[in-house]
């Protein structure tokens, strides 16, 4: 390798490319086709048109890393190794809104506001930028410790199955739900007698074990996987250990198709080409309301990535400075412009690629280039993206585990390098901001009585954490930033 040339600036070979691109695909598939799946479902559209929304997806997906991860001129795109995906900050506001207005009415006015809060993003995001000395080394490892617990979460539920829905812990009793039929029909027709009126909105408690949740059989797959992943990550040389995850994730679904749990038959009925047409539910409308809310949550997201984009300079061994970081957020403002226009949604990098980042230890931005490239043509081919969405979750959550564990070990070796002996005050910023980052995850219903305006901006762990870090740092520490521990935190990421 030419030592002139810095590792994210490295060219790899073309079959390596494809191959980690692959791989960083793969490991963002599942949550970037989750948000399109969801909010689809909320506004009750038909399943060609959610189909379609899957495939708006992953085509903007690829457009924006290359954005991100290429650059176009000095305004946009950090540089650096990032594959951009649909934020899940956004899903509680869109569905909200979804519930109020569904079909293409509703879709029109989500992406109306996502555009707004695009092109607000955009202007604002140098402001966000200035904001560089407010994170030195022990926010940002707080921040990202935080994003890895927090998505540690996403990983075990691919495993188990998600704790509502068909596959919650426990359902209600086919016996049970049958015998209230019987009697509400009964009381209702006066076939029987004597009954009080049924109370308004009586039903049953799901007491019955749920036989979809953490079945055994998908357990030990998951398990496959993950002790694939350790053993070629321990036992192989050069490129082998860094497609480690990859490898693992073929394993596994090898298996799933060896037991029947993995079907092509959606493939087959894919077709081979499906442009991305913009606008497709109509013109967006603009409702101030929404505006306002989609962007607080860009806000958010903004201030997510400032934390995301500093690690990842941390990992790479490049700095990132103010112009870097204005780039970065600039984009996400500008992908986002991007999503309402194809009908999609808001845009952030992803941390679990992040962790990839650390797992594979290539740091080469190109890397992530093959990936977005990748993801065009998965939006483009609606038949590549069924193959990769044949993969069951079960697969994917073993190596969920590897990838979601690698960020928060990520946020721990920044950690490594802040000074907790001399400044015991970093102690009550790690602590103090680690407990609020748990409180969405720990007590979720911890807002039911607080003004529904304040959910945005709260439900958030990661911003929990985000604004405890800064304000404790600030108050303790003041708003400067420490270059020697800039490095340290840079050294103790790198090994």
């Amino acid at each position: 390798m030419n030592q002139a040339v810095h590792p994210v600036d490295e060219i790899l070979p073309t079959p390596k490319l494809f191959t980690l691109g692959l791989q960083h695909v793969l490991v963002m598939y599942a949550g970037a086709v989750a948000v399109p799946l969801i909010i689809g479902r909320a506004l009750k559209l038909e399943p060609a048109d959610v189909a379609f929304l899957i495939s708006a997806d992953l085509f903007v997906c690829g457009l924006v890393t290359l954005i991100q991860s290429l650059g176009a001129t000095q305004w946009f795109g950090i540089r650096l190794p990032v594959m951009m995906g649909v934020t899940f900050a956004a899903v509680g506001p869109m569905v909200a809104m979804a519930n109020v207005q569904g079909g293409s009415e509703g879709a029109r006015a989500i992406f109306g506001a996502i555009m707004a809060a695009g092109i607000i993003s955009m202007l604002i995001a140098p402001i966000i930028s200035r904001m560089l000395r407010f994170f030195p080394p022990v926010v940002t490892g707080t921040i990202i410790l935080v994003i890895g617990v927090s998505l540690m979460r996403i990983g075990i539920n691919w495993i188990f199955g998600n704790p509502v829905g068909p596959t919650a812990p426990q359902i209600i009793d086919p016996a049970h739900a049958a015998w209230l039929t019987t009697v509400t029909e009964g009381a209702t027709s006066g076939a029987i007698t004597g009954l009080p009126a049924l109370p308004e909105g009586l039903a049953l408690a799901a007491k019955m074990n749920n036989p979809a949740y953490a079945p055994l059989g998908n357990v030990l797959v998951s398990a496959i996987v993950l002790a694939s992943i350790l053993l070629i990550a321990r036992f192989g040389r050069g490129f082998i250990a860094n497609i480690s995850v990859l490898l693992g994730i073929v394993i596994g679904a090898g298996i799933a198709i060896a037991i029947g749990a993995m079907s092509f038959s959606k493939v087959g009925e894919a077709a081979w080409f499906g442009l991305i047409t913009p606008f497709h539910f109509g013109m967006p409308t603009f409702d101030p309301i929404m505006i306002v809310t989609m962007t607080l949550v860009m806000i958010v997201v903004m201030i997510e990535s400032t934390g995301m984009f500093l690690a990842l300079g941390d990992m790479t061994g490049r700095k990132v400075d103010q112009p870097m970081l204005s780039a970065g957020l600039r984009t996400d403002g500008l992908g986002t412009l991007i999503g309402g226009i194809f009908n999609t949604f808001p845009y952030t990098s992803f941390s679990q690629n992040v962790g990839l980042v650390g797992v594979t230890g290539v740091r080469s931005r190109f890397v992530c280039v093959a990936g977005g490239i990748i993801l065009i043509l998965l939006g483009l081919v609606p038949k590549m993206g069924a193959l990769i969405e044949s993969i069951p979750t079960m697969v994917l959550g073993g190596a969920g585990i590897v990838m979601f564990g690698m960020v928060a070990a990520t946020g721990i070796r920044i950690l490594a390098g802040v000074d907790f002996a001399r400044n015991r005050n970093n102690l009550f910023v790690v602590a103090v901001s680690l407990g609020f980052g748990m409180i969405p995850l720990i007590a979720p219903n911890f807002k039911m009585w607080m003004p529904h305006e304040l959910h945005p901006l709260i439900e958030s762990g990661i911003l929990l954490a985000s604004v405890a870090a800064v304000t404790l740092n600030a108050f303790f520490n003041g708003a400067t930033l420490n270059e020697s521990d800039i490095k340290a935190a840079a050294a103790a990421a790198d090994h």
